[in-house]
This record gives structure tokens, C-alpha cells and sequence, in this order.
């Protein structure tokens, strides 16, 4: 049985949002297809090794299935994207065989990052594709996931996948040329903002939110993103896909679009706080107050019962949940040491009164910090 390697060097993951993959008439663009695999061709023989995030079935499918607009209930969306994965495929391999380049697809649900088996086979299979010189195409598996097709955006699935692989950098094609300070549609004076170490509220803020008709994410998805790779250490540049050797650029680490980076010393954090902070679904949220926010944020601390203002959804111990500060924001993804239940009873106690009334819990957070990933 051939071994699969545990790292590859010069590893990027670039994703591709639909509004940049297809052209006037809302069907695939061949020509903008065409560029892309001579950009991955040319960095293949310069020994990167490309994992392609595609985004685009439902705008494919509906071109062919003869659909005008972006169909609204969910059997039509999935026949669109059933049909529009096969279309993506047909093009994408045409382009990159004439240039002597093999792709493989990987359809994949969040539920396949949840499994701890199907996580580890999915990375085994994405690596061993590179290894033979291959580039997978990933997309969701949007024909069966209800949840995550409803959810929308591949943003998170590129990041999620460059997680999973230990991508030295995420690259994501948007149909603008970054992030801006203020919307450009509005504020000509609008500035783009060409590096990014941290993510608060006001660069949130500029993210604004609405993606096109065309697909469903927006600037707003594409920086929670980037949130997430800054907590793994894996830099992400948005920019505008449609730039001439924007890729090849990119990589050659040309100076294009927004790069969000953390500091230098940042270190990565480990392979379970990222399967639990990016792959698993929350079930639930912790509402936590401004000094349990400062201790998570500042000094790593676990989440105590007592920095607990409110509770949200249903969740059983062991399963993962948001931690969010009092406007919402949300601040980590952790393991639940408490169901929500007694989540509910016990929010805001200090630990020696909750050892009165439960002692096999004392002492025990709320969400302890081995378990739990900072964003």
C-alpha cells in the first residue's frame, strides 16, 4: 500500500467564488477557465501543489437545466447542483489534461469533517491526489447536505480544507480587488487595505455583508474566513480573481489584494483545537461578559460558569458550542463541559456554590482552553 505524505511543501488552496467563475450570461467561463489551469500548470512545474476550493455548480447546473434565474426551493437548487458538478468537472479536466494536468474531484459535507475517520481519510485522499501530481477539485457535496447547502458560502470550506492540509497560504478569487475600508459602490474616496494582522469590529464592519445573485457569500463570509486562518497561522490573500496571473502573482508573493497575516512569533494552534473550532457544527452558544471576554482573549483562560450570562440552543456535554461576547461577536468554538440544561441552571455561579449542589462538577469550566479554539 503506497504511503500518504504527512506535509507538502508549497501547498496553496485557492477557492473560487461563483460570481468570478461565470461569465454575462450566468454560464461557466471558458475562457476565465483556461487562464486558471495555465496559472496552475505553470506553478506545478515550479513544484507547488494546488487543492482548487470551486464554488459555481448551481450557476452551471442552472445554465443547463435551462433555469433563467437561481431557483428558491431546495430540490431545484440540488438538481441544479448535481447537474452543474458534472458541467464544472467537464471543463475544468478538459482544460487542465490539454495542458497534461490530471484533477479529481472531492465532494464533501461538513459531516465528513465531524467524523474524526472521514476527516483523516479525506485529508489522506486530497494528499495522496497531490502526491501523483493531481489537483483536487473540492466543492460541497450540496445534492445531500441540506444544512450546509442552506448555509451557502465555500469561503469556510476553503478554509477548512486548508486546515486540514496544512496549506502555507489560502487564496481566495473574489470579483473585487480586496477589502476596503468603506464600501467603493458608495464611497468613491474608498481606500483598499493591503494587510490585515487581526480582526475586530471595525474590520468586520468593512466587510459589509451581501454577496450577488450569482452565489450567496460576500466580503462578510470571506473575512470570517481569513478570522479563521489567522487563529491557524495560514495567511489568506482575497483579491480579484479576474486579474491577469492574479494566482501565479500571488504566490510569487507579489504584493495583491488584501493579505491577512498574523504577526511574526504567532504560532499555529493544534490539529484538535482546528478539527474542533472549524470542522465540528456548534450546537449551541454561551453568552459570555466583558471580564470572562478579556481572560479568553488576552490570556487564554478557560470559559468558568461564572463569566456566563445567558445560554442558547440545546447541546449535551461534549458537544461543541460558540462563545460569543455580549454584542454577539463571536470570540471562540469550544467543547461543552456542561449540557445546556445544566448550563442554564448554572450560568454565573461561582464553582464553590455549584460544588454544593453538583460535586462530581467542581471546579469544572464551562469550556476548558485545550479544548477550545480562540478566533
Amino acid at each position: 500500500m503506497p504511503s500518504v505524505p504527512e506535509q507538502l511543501d508549497k501547498l496553496i488552496v485557492v477557492k473560487i467564488g461563483s460570481s468570478t467563475l461565470v461569465d454575462a450570461e450566468g454560464g461557466v467561463d471558458r475562457e476565465f477557465v483556461t487562464s486558471l489551469a495555465r496559472q496552475f500548470a505553470q506553478l506545478l512545474g515550479e513544484g507547488y501543489h494546488i487543492v482548487f476550493v470551486s464554488s459555481g455548480a448551481v450557476a452551471a447546473g442552472r445554465e443547463r437545466l435551462g433555469f433563467t434565474r437561481r431557483p428558491t426551493d431546495m430540490p431545484s437548487l440540488q438538481a441544479c447542483a448535481a447537474t452543474g458538478q458534472v458541467a464544472l468537472m467537464e471543463v475544468y479536466a478538459h482544460e487542465l489534461a490539454a495542458l497534461g494536468v490530471p484533477c479529481g474531484q472531492v465532494l464533501l459535507t461538513r459531516r465528513d469533517f465531524v467524523d474524526r475517520e472521514c476527516y483523516l481519510n479525506a485529508r489522506n485522499t486530497l494528499f495522496r491526489l497531490l502526491d501523483l501530481g493531481a489537483i483536487p477539485v473540492v466543492n460541497e457535496n450540496d445534492t445531500i447536505s441540506v444544512a450546509e447547502f442552506a448555509f451557502g458560502d465555500n469561503d469556510m470550506l476553503g478554509a477548512i480544507v486548508s486546515a486540514l492540509v496544512g496549506a502555507e497560504l489560502y487564496v481566495i478569487l473574489s470579483d473585487v480587488e480586496g477589502l476596503y475600508d468603506a464600501n467603493p459602490q458608495e464611497v468613491p474616496t474608498a481606500k483598499l487595505v493591503r494587510h490585515v494582522d487581526h480582526i475586530d469590529s471595525r474590520v468586520a464592519a468593512m466587510a459589509g455583508g451581501a454577496g450577488t445573485s450569482m452565489g450567496t457569500g460576500g466580503m462578510s463570509s470571506k473575512v470570517r474566513a481569513a478570522r479563521a486562518m489567522l487563529a491557524c497561522g495560514i495567511p489568506t490573500v482575497i483579491c480579484e480573481g479576474r486579474a491577469d496571473e492574479v494566482i501565479v502573482d500571488v504566490a510569487h508573493g507579489r504584493q495583491i489584494g488584501t493579505r491577512f497575516e498574523a504577526p511574526a512569533g504567532s504560532s499555529r494552534e493544534s490539529g484538535r483545537k482546528l478539527w474542533i473550532g472549524l470542522a465540528e457544527v456548534p450546537r449551541g452558544t454561551l453568552v459570555v461578559d466583558d471580564g470572562a471576554k478579556r481572560a479568553i482573549a488576552r490570556e487564554g483562560a478557560s470559559v468558568l460558569p461564572v463569566g456566563v450570562v445567558s445560554t442558547t440552543g440545546s447541546y449535551a456535554e461534549g458537544d461543541v458550542v460558540n462563545v460569543v461576547d455580549l454584542n454577539g461577536v463571536v470570540l471562540a468554538r469550544g467543547v461543552a463541559r456542561f449540557s445546556s440544561d445544566d448550563m442554564t441552571r448554572i450560568r454565573g455561579l461561582k464553582s464553590e456554590v455549584i460544588a454544593r449542589f453538583m460535586p462530581e462538577k467542581a471546579g469544572q469550566p464551562a469550556v476548558h482552553r485545550d479544548e477550545m479554539l480562540v478566533f
